[in-house]
Order: structure tokens, then C-alpha cells, then sequence
């Protein structure tokens, strides 16, 4: 926590339980099988570990349980799964396991409760967990779900607006470029649904290769240990960071895919995805540097022409304000202004170095028409950031 917060980072995240799960190493009892006495030594190191990320400016991202783990349905290998609590419903070891995690932990600063990765629980058991997590903690941190990325309509819309109490879901897919589509799918749909969630992003990418290594740690070239084509920190970065971000998401953690060295299991090694985490720091400087009024904004991919929420440019705004236009491949790009009033300063910031902004062949541009943003300060393909802002409020920023 300390290399990352020193970084610029914000949040990571854990499981409190994977017992019959990938790690089968993380529970917080005295015996792995025994649900009902809890270690208080380790529950204290525990808490000595969050209180420690608090004080770093972390969000702890609490992963309540493994799919594994998280009910009796049938196991890969050996029937029902005894490693679960109360068979996924809401029985003493689970009203016990939330309370412990509420009542040790619950006082940190910024954190949400995640029912459990790739969760299968039935809707009624995850109401059951949700109701029960909020009823017990005194500070309204938020609750959300996870679940497998063909799953997500299933498991997500039983769940949307007054249906429950759950306030977000923390997202994962089987490839880089669904993650833009996928946070504006859930923004909007909860928006929709008259309670808008916040949602996130925690596992990007296939299994497989997910947020890989740096290029050039231990020799790596984009290629896994199978010889197979992976993909670099570069398509993470305008893709999973930036595709998050740009679709309204409240920003994005990663997962280390498994046919890496330093992998999702082993990791000890988190410079191995050191330049990403610069990447992280600079998109987050932007942000509040430039004091972009990101709480106001919404996704407007329709201003440049993709109003399917695909790779190849994204808009994030607030009308008659603020406009991000972000060119993932470089090259320059149109935006309608049609419906906006006013003059705007145009500025460029690059993703990949931050730094100040820019300008480029085009300085300002005027609403009620669609407008053309110019070439960047340099030819270049690579990716960038178009920023828009009103010069009404020029001197407030």
C-alpha cells in the first residue's frame, strides 16, 4: 500500500474469504472450517493493514467471499461446496461474518462492500445480504455486486432502483474493448431505473492476460508463456482506464491475468506494473488539477459520432460547460456543439506523460454547430485528450 499510494493510486482491493476458492488461503476463523469462532489476533492484524491504507488515501474494496465459496451448488470437482456460509442464505455464520467485517472495519473512511466475486447466490439470498449489510452499518458505505461477464443482465436488473438496496456493481468482462459499453450500459440503466448506481470496473480484459506486465519487465513483449499475442499497458490504458472514466464509471482496479509471471495468484511484485500505475496518477491528476467537474458530467459519446460506445473515440460532458473528447488511436475528431451555447477554450493533455495543457491548431470554438477540434500540438498516433471549457468560466478554473 505504501508503493502504490506513493504512486498516486487510490484503491485496491481483497477477499476476506476464498476458502475452497483459486487462493483457498483467506478466511478470518480460527480454523478454516469452523464458521463461528473467529481469530481476533488475525482480525486485528487485519485491521492494523486497513486502517494503514485509510491513512494512505485508499478505498478498501472488500470482496465478502469467492464464487467458489459462496453457496451449495454443485463444485468443479467434489458436489456441494461446505466451504460456503448458511448455503448462501442469510443464517447465523452469515449474519455473523457481516457483522464482524462491519463492526472491525466499517469505521474507515472510504470502502464498499462487495457481496463476492463472480457472485452465484439467488436474487432473493443477495437482497437478503444487501438489506442485512446496510441495516448494520452506521455509515451507508456503499454495497455492491460482482458477477461473471455473461451474467451481469441476470444478476444486475432484479437489483436495479428500488428493488434493493444496493447502490453499485463493480464490473468484469472477457475483453479490453467491451469495457466502455459496458460501464455506460449500467450508468445509464441505473440512472433509468431512478437510483443511480456507482459503477466500477475490477476486472478488465480475458482471464488469461487481463492487465499485464510492463513491456520490457523480465523480457516481456506483449507475448504470454504460451507465445500467445497478449496486449500491453498502452490498450489498458485507453481502453480500461480511460473507457471507464470517459463512460461515466466511478474509475477502475486490475486484475493480473494467470499466464503471467506475476500473476493474479503470486504476485509479489507490483512494479511489474509500474508504468500503469503512473498512467493511474496522471488520469486522476487531470481530473483534479483542471478542476473538471466530473460529479456533473455525463457521457455523451453521440457528440463524436459513436453513439454504439465503441474504441475508437469517447465524450464525457457537462452541457454548455465541459466537454472530454478521447481519441484512444490519436488523429483528430469532430464534436457537434449543436445544442451548446458559448465559446470554448480548446486544450489538449496527453494520457500517456500528463503534463500542462496544451494547445493545438485549433485555440477556441463557438457552440450551436458541430465544430472541428484540430490537430494536436504534435502529429502523432497515439492516444489523447480533447478538453473543452467554457471561457465564462475561465477564470473560476
Amino acid at each position: 500500500m505504501k508503493y502504490l499510494s506513493g504512486k498516486g493510486c487510490n484503491a485496491f482491493s481483497f477477499l476476506t474469504y476464498n476458502a475452497g476458492g483459486d487462493g483457498d488461503n483467506v478466511w478470518p476463523f480460527v480454523q478454516r472450517k469452523d464458521k463461528l469462532h473467529y481469530n481476533c489476533s488475525k482480525l486485528d492484524q487485519w485491521g492494523t493493514v486497513f486502517d494503514h491504507g485509510t491513512a494512505k488515501g485508499m478505498y478498501l474494496h472488500f470482496k465478502m467471499q469467492e464464487t467458489e465459496n459462496d453457496d451449495h451448488r454443485k463444485g468443479k470437482n467434489d458436489g456441494n461446496v461446505p466451504e460456503c456460509l448458511d448455503g448462501g442464505d442469510l443464517g447465523a455464520q452469515r449474519m455473523l461474518y457481516c457483522r464482524e467485517l462491519i463492526a472491525r472495519f466499517g469505521h474507515n473512511l472510504a470502502l464498499n462492500w462487495n457481496l463476492g466475486e463472480e457472485n452465484t447466490q439467488s436474487t432473493q439470498q443477495q437482497q437478503a445480504m444487501v438489506d442485512y449489510i446496510a441495516s448494520l452499518d452506521a455509515y451507508g458505505h456503499n454495497i455492491v455486486i460482482h458477477t461473471f461477464p455473461d451474467q451481469q443482465d441476470k444478476v444486475y436488473r432484479p437489483l436495479l432502483g428500488d428493488k434493493s438496496k444496493l447502490t453499485g456493481v463493480s464490473l468484469q468482462n472477457s475483453s479490453l474493448r467491451t469495457t466502455h459499453e459496458q460501464t455506460v450500459k449500467w450508468v445509464k440503466a441505473s440512472a433509468a431505473a431512478g437510483k443511480p448506481w456507482v459503477v466500477a470496473f475490477d476486472e478488465s480484459g480475458s482471464a488469461k492476460h487481463a492487465q499485464c506486465p510492463d513491456l520490457g519487465y523480465r523480457g516481456f513483449d506483449g507475448h504470454d508463456h504460451n507465445g500467445e499475442m497478449a496486449y500491453t499497458q498502452h490498450e489498458v490504458r485507453k481502453q480500461t482506464l480511460w473507457g471507464t472514466l470517459m463512460a461515466g464509471g466511478a474509475g477502475n482496479e486490475y486484475y493480473f491475468g494467470y499466464q503471467f509471471d506475476e500473476n493474479d495468484i503470486v504476485c509479489e511484485n507490483w512494479r511489474s506494473r509500474d508504468r500503469s500505475w503512473d498512467y493511474c496518477r496522471i488520469a486522476i491528476n487531470f481530473f483534479h488539477d483542471n478542476n473538471i467537474p466530473f460529479w456533473d458530467m455525463l457521457n455523451a459519446d453521440e457528440l463524436v459520432g459513436n453513439s454504439e460506445h465503441g474504441i475508437s473515440k469517447f465524450c464525457f460532458a457537462k452541457a454548455n460547460d465541459t466537454y472530454l473528447v478521447s481519441l484512444p488511436n490519436g488523429g483528430e475528431s469532430d464534436l457537434d456543439l449543436s445544442a451548446a451555447n458559448g465559446d470554448y477554450d480548446v486544450l489538449w493533455f496527453n494520457p500517456r506523460a500528463g503534463g500542462d495543457l496544451r494547445t493545438g491548431s485549433v485555440t477556441a470554438v463557438r457552440g450551436g454547430k458541430q465544430v472541428a477540434l484540430g490537430k494536436p500540438p504534435a502529429d502523432a498516433n497515439e492516444d489523447r485528450l480533447v478538453y473543452l471549457r467554457s471561457t465564462s468560466d475561465r477564470a473560476g478554473r
